[in-house]
């Protein structure tokens, strides 16, 4: 049985990964091959130097992303199959939840620290290349200090909590963990805006009145009460923009990025928050958590049939069956065998997102929105051309001409 499962393993680790990389070269060659033609839809607001400038990002990208890929697939390989985790083991004591959680933390924290060449390459190198990236390394550093304490803050207790639980939870301790995730999730969907965010970031009000009285008109329109519309420091760090909308009960938000009141006129913005606003009214905020919290309790009902199963972790390198080893072990080989179900979860999103565009339409001036994705599009260098089986895989989004197209109509 140990050796079978090793070889499903790295089997999945070897499918996905030539599936993700396959992908990945079709969507390059798609874009490639209209770099130089801005699509008809959009020839009469798109410069070309704008639309090649959106190509070279997006393969900039993606070629980095495939450096990702294999790196990520070695350093799994280096945690399980070659005793990494083995190794962790003898430092912590797994027969304590202070071991436990130090070994859960410990094995997060080094996967996270091998992924750091990679993010600064991204920031410093790309971002900067193609004239988004505003993080100073000192800022870099700030923020991934400021990680790594919530990490050791927050992920400490709730690694304890959660080994607490499969040890003292009985036969259906599975199902205490999911109602204790769920729980923590949503506490901290609702406290993130005052809490969490204000840590990296730094927040205003909006101080246009003539935005500020036009976004409390569009809030009266659609029934929405908010606790603050701010602007957020988001130049600081890159010069991408975007809103977006987040809390939950008396701690909703709306939230603009200060590039976006850079880039888009009043008419537009109200457009984009009408969008947003679309998912609260249109209840997919809760229907997407309501899929998140079925598809985690049946994520854990899969957990408890492995997690003391020696097969299960021998199998991935660990001679022991301790239950710190398998909460990360199934957290790391889980996303390997759920992969198939991306391009369900993206047809979904595209879906939510096509409704929002058609509240926003009703809402607001569906001419504005057309304009501000155009505008976004370009600002943020998004590819319009992109390959449609890689869209199908990993947009959540509906790509832009068919976006704008269904817009234009209704406009």
């Amino acid at each position: 049985m140990t050796q079978a499962w090793t070889g499903v393993f790295l089997a999945a680790l070897g499918l996905a990964g030539a599936l993700r990389l396959w992908l990945s070269l079709r969507q390059e060659r798609c874009v490639r091959a209209h770099r130089d033609a801005v699509p008809d839809a959009f020839a009469a607001h798109v410069p070309p130097e704008a639309h090649r400038k959106a190509a070279d990002y997006t393969v900039a990208r993606l070629r980095l992303g495939r450096v990702a890929l294999g790196w990520r697939a070695a350093v799994l390989l280096a945690f399980t199959l070659g005793g990494g985790l083995e190794l962790l083991g003898s430092v912590f004591d797994g027969a304590t939840l202070l071991g436990g959680a130090g070994f859960v933390l410990a094995a997060f924290f080094l996967a996270e620290v091998a992924q750091l060449p990679l993010a600064a390459w991204r920031t410093f190198r790309i971002e900067e290349r193609f004239g988004f990236n505003r993080t100073t390394p000192g800022l870099f550093a700030k923020d991934l200090a400021r990680t790594a304490a919530l990490g050791l803050l927050l992920g400490g207790p709730l690694a304890a909590g959660a080994l607490w639980v499969m040890r003292e939870g009985g036969a259906l301790w599975w199902v205490w963990l999911w109602a204790g995730w769920l729980a923590v999730s949503l506490f901290f969907t609702w406290a993130y805006p005052a809490w969490i965010a204000p840590l990296f970031w730094t927040f205003r009000p909006l101080d246009d009145a003539a935005l500020r009285e036009r976004i409390a008109a569009l809030l009266a329109r659609v029934g929405f009460r908010a606790e603050a519309i701010s602007v957020m420091d988001g130049s600081r760090r890159s010069a991408h923009a975007n809103a977006y909308f987040t809390g939950l009960g008396e701690k909703k938000r709306i939230v603009l990025f200060d590039t976006l009141c850079e880039t888009l006129r009043p008419d537009e913005i109200e457009a984009v928050l009408a969008h947003e606003l679309g998912h609260f009214r249109l209840r997919h905020l809760w229907r997407r958590l309501a899929a998140g919290a079925a598809m985690g309790l049946l994520a854990l009902g899969g957990f408890a049939l492995v997690a003391d199963q020696a097969w299960f972790f021998e199998g991935l390198g660990v001679s022991s069956t301790r239950p710190d080893a398998a909460l990360v072990l199934y957290l790391w080989v889980l996303p390997l065998f759920t992969f198939p179900l991306a391009p369900l979860l993206s047809a979904w999103s595209r879906r939510h997102e096509y409704e929002a565009d058609a509240f926003a339409a009703a809402h607001a001036d569906a001419a504005a929105m057309v304009r501000a994705l155009v505008r976004l599009y370009e600002h943020n260098a998004s590819t319009l051309t992109p390959d449609p089986l890689y869209s199908t895989f990993f947009d959540s989004h509906p790509p832009a001409p068919l976006r704008v197209a269904r817009l234009r109509e209704t406009a």
